[in-house]
């Protein structure tokens, strides 16, 4: 698989990103707001666990095989099907579906071991000595709704919020609107988020 350019945020003011934040593709990112649907399947009977929608209801991005605890890992795919990054059970995003450490694209690990509030720090692979992270999502409690920023700014990037409806009850799925700021890679996002559901349903810190 070809290598996905990365390009890394440079610190901005609160609220405003300097140049765009790129991590799977230039392609991912739009010069406007991006409103998505994120849609999780209690109990799957296809290959498809999660589903992204922009807002006609077009699915952009597809998640198979979220369940960690039995596969181990999620691929993170296109329209089309064709793979683009796997997570695994450790947090870890690399390109395509392998672990070859070469191929990875970034990391995710609590940034305290005992939190309330969900806390987590983003680490991408060209900053091995984790001096700083390089993104931060901040969560409110039972993760109604959460932030990524850009380091230890308050740079927000998206915004994620859960929604309960009597419809998805029934059908038991979990949904999250979620809001991509211009020149944000979406499909990085859309990659937080499901890492964001397992850490939720993980408390116990042992990973």
């Amino acid at each position: 698989m070809a290598a996905i350019p990365m390009a890394m945020p440079v610190p901005a003011a609160a609220g405003s990103v300097c140049g765009p934040v790129v991590v799977v593709g230039q392609q991912f990112c739009a010069p406007y707001v991006v409103d998505l649907t994120v849609t999780k399947k209690a109990l799957s009977l296809s290959d498809s666990d999660f589903a992204v929608t922009d807002i006609n209801g077009n699915v952009v991005l597809k998640v198979k095989g979220v369940v960690f605890s039995l596969r181990d890992r999620a691929v993170l795919v296109d329209a089309a099907n064709n793979p683009m990054f796997s997570m695994h059970r450790r947090w870890q995003v690399f390109r395509g579906e392998g672990t070859n450490p070469e191929n990875l694209l970034f990391s995710v690990k609590k940034s305290k071991l005992f939190q309330l509030k969900t806390e987590l720090d983003v680490i991408m692979a060209s900053n091995p000595n984790e001096d700083e992270c390089d993104f931060k999502i901040k969560g409110s409690y039972f993760e109604r709704s959460c932030t990524v920023c850009l380091g230890n700014s308050d740079s927000i990037i998206a915004q994620m919020n859960r929604k309960y409806t009597v419809k998805n009850v029934i059908l038991g799925k979990d949904t999250f609107g979620v809001t991509v700021y211009p020149n944000v890679d979406y499909a990085f996002i859309a990659s937080l988020v499901v890492i964001l559901d397992e850490i939720n349903k993980d408390r116990t810190g042992d990973d």
